[in-house]
């Protein structure tokens, strides 16, 4: 029995075992008929670093691609990828090595890497490169004794982008004095000329402007305002200024002071202070800032961009790195970046403090006082927001010795033939601090290349393109300094000639009106039996347009004769695509021509890349028409004059359109409120307009 019993247990045993082992069997088989053959997956993803990518105008930048398969497992990408730029914004070798092109701008999955059928992207934003050059505005300015003006300084880098700066204003040549931070000008009271007198500093770079003081002035007959025109961020602040001058240009007081009005949008305005807020929608807003004294207006356009919401990832301080005298002062200024690069608002608003000497700094506006004692303190201004801080150097000297060099800008610079250029000079001493130059400098031209005003130092590039080394000079006693300057041909127009037609930004038929607040900029006329309303006022003509209207002369009339030719050689062009029923919203065209056999429409925007030379011609059989803040934008060098839209019938500008290109239209051009063109209205009927600007290209 009991022999009997162990049997039993034994078996119970065995069986509990292979109940065990049987599933474990089953799951290794599962497991190695899911595994299949071992090796890597086919290429299924390509990821393209760093993205995003921010980098100023001509940097340099290794991309590398990545391959992964279906389960993102690592695999080799094979063949080697092919890189390639598809959105602007540079070139790009063939190992990824991209280079930042002369433009700013956020240039969507612009780097490609493609290998078979598989391609990845990455997005690059380009920013300004350093300080190059300074321009001060106004420029050149009368004022009578006693008056104010306030002037404003633009930064731009050696490819004419614009750099934000914060620069130190000073009076060098004599004419009154000068608010050291704000720039506000205040005239002495002696008359005369004073050259190159009004300078702005940032670092080692500065910018000139003159100015003429008048013993007595006439009545307020205008009002400027600065800056104008003026681009910002949705949600930004900017303060307005305005500036009176009388019927001889001399600037006067305004009295009483200006009332501050927003006309056509864009955002709203304080008052009486003339501080601007802008508002949440993009868009381009023409003479919207209104400044009123009695019954004189002045005006200024704003455009509102829309920036990428970020979180602060960094702070950048202006002037860096800064030198200056013991006991004088600096004011400080602090941006905020997200981490792409895009300009924020920092909150809360910085802290400021000195952490490694060189004076003492007022923690809520950032003005610096130097110490007593000289040196080199790196690093020793810092502004703080919450986590994130930003750091400038200063360098403290004794005091400023005598002109030891002197400093031509810009340098190089390039620019068409008989094109003008105005060059500025700034002295230093012995240790690089910028000294005032006495006597003022003497321009001269050295080394051909064109001519220059020798006691304004504007230059006018000659007839003939060439490199002309250190021909540009600037003397004062025995001290000179140069700089180079680049002579190109000028791009030619391509496409069909306009004739006489060219010098018209607006030319009509029947009739030309124009109402609210409007400046075109080239010449306007009607023929051969039409009529012009809305000229000198609301509407005014400025260069290089004629003062006056073409009112059925024998130039309206050559003008008009010369648009037909032109129109019939673009519609008899061979259709290169057919968009007909297409939004021409949203589209990247390359030079050709593209055909409507119906209506075209724009509604967003429509962007134009191509060289210098490219041509654009659009067939519109019928109408042409443009939704509100529509924009054609231009890349990779594309001109508006060499853009022609042939309408059959008419053309309609939606508000607040930014459009570039001459329209031909065989009925009528008609801008609504706050449109701008870069180009011409050409029509064989009507031109109607109401708050715009129009610019020849």
């Amino acid at each position: 029995m009991m022999k009997h019993s162990t049997s039993i247990l034994g078996r119970a045993r065995l069986t509990a075992r292979l109940a065990v082992m049987v599933p474990l069997s089953v799951l290794l088989l599962a497991s190695c008929e899911h595994s299949g053959p071992t090796g890597p997956r086919p290429l299924a993803i390509i990821t393209v670093t760093p993205n995003p990518n921010t980098m100023a105008v001509g940097a340099t930048q290794q991309f590398v691609a990545t391959g992964q398969d279906v389960d993102g497992n690592v695999v080799p990408i094979s063949p080697a990828p092919t890189w390639s730029v598809v959105a602007g914004g540079g070139t790009i070798s063939g190992s990824g090595l991209f280079t930042a092109g002369v433009s700013t701008g956020t240039f969507a999955n612009t780097i490609q890497a493609s290998s078979g059928g598989v391609s990845g992207f990455a997005s690059v934003s380009v920013t300004a490169g350093t300080l190059a050059s300074i321009s001060v505005a106004p420029n050149p300015v009368s004022l009578a004794t006693g008056a104010n003006v306030q002037f404003a300084a633009t930064g731009r880098d050696a490819n004419g982008n614009i750099v934000p700066i914060s620069p130190t204003w000073s009076v060098v040549n004599g004419g009154g004095s000068i608010n050291s931070s704000s720039g506000l000008f205040t005239a002495g009271a002696s008359a005369g000329a004073f050259s190159q007198t009004i300078k702005a500093t940032s670092g080692s770079v500065s910018g000139f402007a003159s100015v003429t003081v008048v013993a007595a002035a006439g009545a307020l007959a205008s009002i400027t305002i600065t800056p104008n025109p003026v681009s910002l961020v949705a949600n930004a602040t900017q303060q307005f200024t305005a500036s009176g001058q009388d019927a001889n240009g001399v600037v006067i007081a305004i009295s009483p002071a200006p009332t501050w009005s927003v006309v056509n949008g864009g955002g709203s305005i304080n008052s009486s202070s003339g501080a601007f807020t802008a508002g949440a929608s993009a868009g381009a807003f023409p003479n919207t800032v209104k400044a009123t004294s009695g019954s004189v207006s002045g005006f200024a356009s704003v455009t509102v961009t829309v920036a990428p919401a970020g979180q602060l990832a960094s702070i950048t301080i202006t002037p860096n790195p800064v030198s200056m005298v013991a006991n004088g002062t600096q004011q400080f200024t602090a941006s905020g970046q997200d981490a792409n690069g895009v300009v924020i608002a920092i909150s809360p608003a910085p802290t400021w403090s000195v952490v490694n000497g060189g004076g003492s700094i007022n923690s809520s506006s950032g003005l610096f006082t130097a110490g007593a004692s000289t040196g080199a303190f790196s690093q020793t201004i810092k502004a703080t927001s919450g986590s994130v801080s930003g750091f400038a150097s200063v360098t403290v000297v004794a005091a400023a010795g005598g002109l030891v060099s002197i400093t031509i800008t810009p340098n190089p610079a390039s620019m068409a033939v008989n094109a003008t250029q105005q060059f500025t000079a700034s002295g230093q001493d012995a240790n690089g601090v910028v000294v005032p130059i006495s006597p003022a400098p003497t321009w001269s031209v050295v080394n051909g290349g064109g001519s220059i005003n020798s006691s304004s130092g504007l230059f006018t590039a000659g007839a003939l393109s060439g490199s002309f080394a250190n021909t540009i000079k600037a003397t004062s006693g025995s001290i000179s300094g140069f700089a180079s300057v680049t002579v190109t041909s000028a791009s030619p127009s391509v496409g069909p000639s306009l004739g006489t037609a060219a010098a018209f930004a607006v030319l009509g038929s029947t009739a030309v009106s124009c109402t609210g607040v409007s400046n075109i900029a080239g010449d306007v006329g009607v023929a051969p039996a039409g009529a012009v309303t809305g000229f000198p006022a609301p509407c005014t003509i400025s260069a290089p347009g004629r003062a006056t209207p073409h009112i059925n002369d024998a130039v309206a009339t050559t003008a008009q004769a010369d648009v037909t030719p032109a129109y019939n050689a673009l519609a008899a062009m061979p259709c290169g695509t057919a968009l007909t029923g297409q939004d021409l919203g949203g589209k990247t065209l390359a030079p050709g021509v593209y055909c409507f056999t119906s209506s075209a429409q724009l509604t967003g925007i429509l962007t134009l890349a191509g060289p210098a030379n490219g041509l654009w011609v659009f067939q519109v059989a019928s109408a042409l028409t443009t939704g509100t803040s529509a924009q054609v934008v231009l890349s990779g060098g594309a001109q508006a004059k060499n853009v022609f839209w042939q309408i059959g019938s008419s053309a309609t500008l939606g508000q607040t359109t930014a459009f570039q290109g001459n329209i031909i239209a065989a009925v009528s051009v008609t801008l609504v409120q706050g449109a701008s063109l870069h180009g011409r209205a050409l029509s064989k009927a009507g031109v109607t307009m109401d708050t715009n600007i129009i610019t020849l290209p």
